[in-house]
C-alpha cells in the first residue's frame, strides 16, 4: 500500500507540474485567442464578452486557480457563478459532497474546458473522436516493432558478428538517427506516390472514409499500414539494439553456463532462462515508446493526413486554440503515467530480484 500511495503522489506531481508548465507557457504566447474566435466579426463589445466569458480579463494566477480546478477530481464551484461559466457545476456533472448556497464541492472526471474555434464543443468530446485513432495507430506501430525486433535481436545476439549482426547494427543506428518528420515524407512518396500501381497504397487516408458513394463509412485498414510503419521504425531500432546487448550479457552469466552443463536444449535456455532476464530493458523501453508515440505521432498523422490526436494539436496550434493543445498534451501526460505505473509492476513479475 506504502509504494501503491507513494506512486500516485508521483504521478499526481507530474501531471501538476505538466499543466502548471503549459497553463503559463501558452499565458505568455504573443496573440490574443479572444481576436482569433471572432476573426473578422470583432467589436469591443463582442470581445469584452469573450473575455469575460472565458476570463481572459482576470489576473494569471486567479485563471491559474480556474485551471487546477477544473482539472482536480475533487473541486469547488459556485452556486450561481456570474462571472466565470466553467465555474457552473452543471457544466460536470459527477457527485455533489456538498450543495451549499454559496459554494458546491463535486467529485467529478477532470474537464478540459471548450475549445476557443469549435464554439460549445467540449476538448473531451473531441479527444475522445481522435484519441482512439491514435491509440489504434500507435498499438500497431509498437506490435510490428516489439515482434520483429525481439526477434531479430535474439537471432544476431546468437549470431554475434557475422553479416546478419552487422546489417542490423547498421540498421538500428540509421533507424535511431532517421527524424520522423523526414521517413514520413520519404516512406509516403516512395510507397504511396512512385510504388504506387504496386502496393495499391495511398499518400493519405484515414482508418474510417466514404465510401464510393459518399453515403458511408467504410474501414481501410490499408491506410493503416504506412503511417504504422513509419511511426516504427524508430522504436524497432531500438528494440534490435536492446535485445541483442542484453541477450550477449545475460548469455554470459553464470546460471546459462550451469543450465548448459546440465544439458538443457538450446532453445529451452534461449526462451525459458536468457530471454525473461534479458526483457527487463526492452520493456522499459516498449513502453517509454509506446507513451512518446502518442506526442511523436503528431508529424506522422499531419504528413499522411491520419485524424488523430496529433493533427489536432497542428490544427489547434494555427488558430491558437489552447483548450485543445492543453487538453491533448495533459492526455498524453496521464497515458504516460499510467503506463510507467504498469511497467513497475510488470518488472515484479519478469525480474524474480524485485519480488
Amino acid at each position: 500500500m506504502k509504494y501503491f500511495l507513494m506512486k500516485i503522489r508521483d504521478a499526481a506531481l507530474v501531471l501538476w507540474g505538466v499543466a502548471s508548465l503549459i497553463f503559463f507557457l501558452f499565458n505568455i504566447l504573443p496573440g490574443d485567442p479572444a481576436r482569433m474566435m471572432l476573426d473578422q466579426r470583432e467589436d469591443s463589445a463582442q470581445l469584452a464578452a469573450i473575455r469575460a466569458k472565458y476570463a481572459f480579463d482576470q489576473p494569471v494566477l486567479l485563471r491559474y486557480a480556474f485551471f487546477l480546478n477544473d482539472l482536480s477530481p475533487m473541486s469547488f464551484h459556485a452556486a450561481n457563478p456570474q462571472h466565470y461559466t466553467h465555474a457552473a457545476p452543471g457544466k460536470y456533472g459527477g457527485l455533489a459532497l456538498f450543495d451549499g448556497p454559496v459554494v458546491q464541492v463535486l467529485i467529478k472526471a477532470p474537464y478540459l474546458g471548450e475549445s476557443f474555434q469549435r464554439q460549445g464543443k467540449k476538448v473531451g468530446t473531441i479527444l475522445s473522436e481522435t484519441l482512439p485513432n491514435t491509440m489504434i495507430l500507435a498499438v500497431s506501430a509498437i506490435i510490428l516493432a516489439m515482434f520483429i525486433g525481439i526477434g531479430i535481436g535474439i537471432v544476431a545476439a546468437i549470431k554475434k558478428d557475422s553479416f546478419f549482426d552487422r546489417f542490423w547494427t547498421v540498421f538500428g543506428t540509421f533507424g535511431m538517427a532517421l527524424p520522423s518528420f523526414f521517413s514520413a515524407v520519404l516512406v509516403a512518396w516512395l510507397f504511396g506516390f512512385v510504388w504506387a500501381p504496386i502496393t495499391g497504397l495511398s499518400m493519405t487516408g484515414n482508418l474510417w472514409e466514404l465510401d464510393d458513394f459518399g453515403e458511408g463509412l467504410e474501414l481501410r485498414l490499408k491506410n493503416l499500414i504506412l503511417p504504422a510503419f513509419t511511426l516504427g521504425i524508430r522504436p524497432l531500432a531500438v528494440i534490435i539494439q536492446l535485445t541483442r546487448s542484453s541477450m550477449l550479457e545475460v548469455l554470459q552469466a553464470d546460471y546459462i553456463r550451469t543450465a548448459r552443463a546440465k544439458g538443457l536444449p538450446q532453445s529451452t535456455i534461449l526462451i525459458k532462462h536468457a530471454l525473461r532476464n534479458a526483457l527487463n530493458p526492452v520493456v522499459t523501453a516498449v513502453s517509454g515508446w509506446f507513451a512518446s508515440m502518442l506526442a511523436g505521432a503528431v508529424f506522422v498523422e499531419y504528413i499522411f493526413g491520419w485524424n488523430g490526436v496529433g493533427k489536432q494539436i497542428v490544427e489547434a496550434l494555427n488558430t491558437l486554440d489552447l483548450p485543445v493543445v492543453t487538453g491533448a498534451v495533459l492526455t498524453v501526460a496521464f497515458l504516460f503515467v499510467v503506463i510507467q505505473f504498469f511497467v513497475d509492476m510488470l518488472y515484479a513479475v519478469l525480474d524474480p530480484r524485485l519480488r
